[in-house]
């Protein structure tokens, strides 16, 4: 069977791909989630404010922290990248200057994954003649087309599912009119969000379904908490 058929019959289907932009949607969904609901309990609990007190701090954190979320993936997937460029242009100059030392040093790479000398340097030598500065990246920097850093899509992912997990709590403020209620509502609908973003990226990135969902909601549920306890004692002192 020739290699065209065994691929035809055995497709791999890897999700490596997707790391980079589910990384940040779901990290942005959860901090919409965890933020929000948090914010808005801490309020409701700190002074047993008004559904409209409760709504605007709930909407003020949702603009700020959707902003918050694109500026800093940006800046530091960005920042990602120029590391990645820096590290790329000194494997440039590294193989004008010595050309037979960084063909060694790629030898000695595909020793250390297995391969005897003599085909080690036959591997090296081949892949030589084509593209020597991307095989570097990809052998011995790591570097990988589908792994390069991408700020906007990066930033993108993470302010839009900010805002989509943001939105959950507020399901929160429209079956309730008293402040305990309000309150109880806020942090059900917002355990039901924890749940689903676990499970949602779980499935994206092929995982088992249970663990990331109950990291998820455990980070999730004692975040509010911790905000919650900070809103009475701070209701409690009169601040």
């Amino acid at each position: 069977m020739s290699l065209l058929s065994t691929l035809a019959f055995h497709p791999e289907g890897h999700l490596g791909h997707r790391a980079g932009w589910l990384r940040a949607a779901v990290l942005g969904a959860n901090d919409g989630l965890v933020s929000t609901s948090s914010l808005m309990v801490g309020v409701a609990t700190a002074s047993n404010a008004a559904g409209g007190a409760v709504l605007t701090a709930g909407l003020a954190g949702l603009a700020a922290g959707a902003m918050a979320m694109a500026a800093g993936e940006w800046v530091s997937v960005s920042s990602q990248g120029d590391v990645e460029r820096a590290d790329l242009e000194r494997e440039r100059v590294e193989q004008e200057r010595d050309p037979a030392g960084e063909l060694e040093e790629l030898t000695g790479i595909y020793q250390e994954r297995g391969l005897s000398r003599p085909l080690a340097e036959q591997v090296a030598r081949e892949l030589h003649k084509g593209d020597p500065l991307a095989v570097h990246a990809r052998d011995e920097l790591g570097q990988h087309p589908s792994t390069h850093a991408r700020p906007a899509q990066a930033a993108i992912a993470s302010a839009t599912s900010f805002m989509i997990g943001g939105l959950i709590p507020f399901l929160g403020m429209l079956g309730a009119f008293s402040g305990t209620a309000r309150i109880l509502l806020i942090v059900a609908v917002t355990i039901i969000g924890l749940c689903a973003a676990g499970l949602l990226g779980a499935r994206a990135a092929g995982a088992g379904l249970l663990r990331p969902t109950l990291r998820v909601l455990g980070g999730g549920t004692a975040a509010m908490a911790v905000t919650a306890l900070v809103g009475h004692l701070a209701g409690v002192a009169g601040v």
